[in-house]
């Protein structure tokens, strides 16, 4: 039987360690050279296949495919690309099918969060129909961590770390001036519907008045009168309040505290300003001095303080997946089984893209704490595992050694170019 050639790309936001389940990947492949060919990347995800920009990753060396396991980002180059609906838009689903004929893929690897899994599944399905069969892959990447099935998606355990360590750091430089200057310091975190990242805040409180003092979730619906009140009450116990906002905190209609007006490309609402909209609302109640900050692109790019759980899962959702492929298996996601939490071990298991795509994991009540601005014991059970061990990069110069792929482009063989 021919060996098959294999495409993988990268899709959505980033993450700290989405490059090491690139590095998983690209590592087994090789390791399989008897059965799989060459491995193409995506430039800029799947727009690369559609415009038939192919990086052949054999031609970097090896040193430089296992530096990717501590480099943060995208080594290839992501997007926010939705594919069309098959019966509005067949055309893209016929361009993939030739690029991967032209270039002899029989393998796609699909490395994203719930709209990336969809994609992967409907190719899974849609090229059997058009006569070229693909093994389809998904491979699990969020820092939202709200994939079903997973117990948790690589790229959370590090963004969790990240936002539990600087709200320790912050809130100690708040206690140390609030006597005389700020008292309400708020951080605005990711997570559209899901709470998961800021809920990781909450790993940073382990005593009695520890901040953060007050958690604001999507999924518990935002009162300005209990919130100005339990700021209030905060300052006058502790003498300062920090706050771990959302950005996607909302109202009980639904509206979202920080809905910018415009809507990205998968036709989500895009989402910002929650931390200065709530200090204002402190400020115009109780007159407060604050200060707040957004984590952005911060909390997902930290690859320095990444979580050694969550390095290792990612790589391990690498792995997998070839692995997968090379079992026979197809439409299938790695996931990540816990199987115990004192001591904490974990396995990789499968779930069927089919059930996968599309769909949100929320955190579950029981996480959240009755009155609604904290976590659980058992959250913190859940959460606590996920950012434990230190995997630092390699340093120079006093900063982080980070590799840079050449990413040669293979020549490509279609005539047509492919606008979208």
């Amino acid at each position: 039987m021919e060996k098959k050639n294999a495409f993988y790309a990268q899709s959505g936001g980033v993450t700290a360690v989405i490059n090491a389940t690139a590095c998983g990947l690209i590592e087994t492949a090789r390791a399989h050279s008897d059965k799989i060919g060459t491995v193409y990347a995506g430039r800029n995800g799947i727009i690369g296949a559609l415009r038939e920009e192919l990086i052949d990753t054999s031609l970097e060396s090896d040193e430089n495919i296992a530096a990717l396991r501590h480099t943060p980002s995208g080594a290839f180059g992501s997007c926010r690309y939705k594919l069309k609906n098959f019966t509005e838009n067949r055309r893209e689903y016929e361009r993939l099918i030739e690029v991967f004929k032209a270039h002899n893929i029989g393998y796609f690897f699909y490395n994203g969060g719930g709209d990336s899994q969809d994609t992967a599944y409907k190719v899974s399905q849609l090229s059997e129909k058009m006569g070229y069969p693909i093994t389809c892959i998904g491979v699990p990447k969020t820092v939202d961590n709200d994939l079903p099935f997973t117990d948790n998606c690589p790229g959370f355990g590090s963004v969790a770390k990240y936002v539990a360590v600087s709200i320790r750091e912050a809130g100690l430089d708040i206690a140390s001036m609030c006597e005389s200057s700020t008292k309400v310091f708020v951080l605005e975190v990711m997570g559209r519907h899901a709470g998961w990242i800021a809920a990781a805040g909450g790993l940073a409180s382990e005593a009695e008045g520890q901040p953060p003092h007050i958690i604001l979730f999507p999924e518990i619906h935002f009162d300005r009168k209990q919130f100005i009140a339990k700021v209030d009450a905060t300052v006058k116990k502790y003498g300062y309040c920090v706050i771990v906002a959302s950005e996607g905190a909302q109202y009980e209609d639904g509206r979202f505290l920080a809905d910018a007006g415009a809507k990205d490309a998968f036709g989500h609402t895009q989402l910002g300003g929650v931390a200065p909209m709530l200090a204002n609302m402190v400020k115009q109640e109780l007159g407060y001095k604050y200060h707040w900050a957004v984590a952005d692109y911060l909390q997902r790019a930290a690859r320095h303080i990444a979580s050694k759980t969550d390095v290792e899962q990612a790589y391990a959702a690498g792995k997998a997946a070839v692995e997968f492929a090379l079992a026979g298996k197809n439409a299938v996601m790695p996931i990540i089984v816990r199987e115990s939490n004192k001591p904490y071990s974990w396995t990789i298991g499968e779930a069927p893209l089919s059930q996968v795509a599309n769909q949100e994991k929320k955190m579950p009540i029981h996480f959240i704490t009755d009155e609604g601005f904290g976590i659980t014991e058992e959250c913190r059970e859940y959460l606590s595992p996920l950012i434990q061990g230190e995997d630092y990069p390699p340093y120079s110069n006093g900063l982080p050694q980070y590799v840079k792929l050449k990413n040669t482009l293979a020549e490509k063989k279609l005539k047509e170019d492919f606008k979208i």
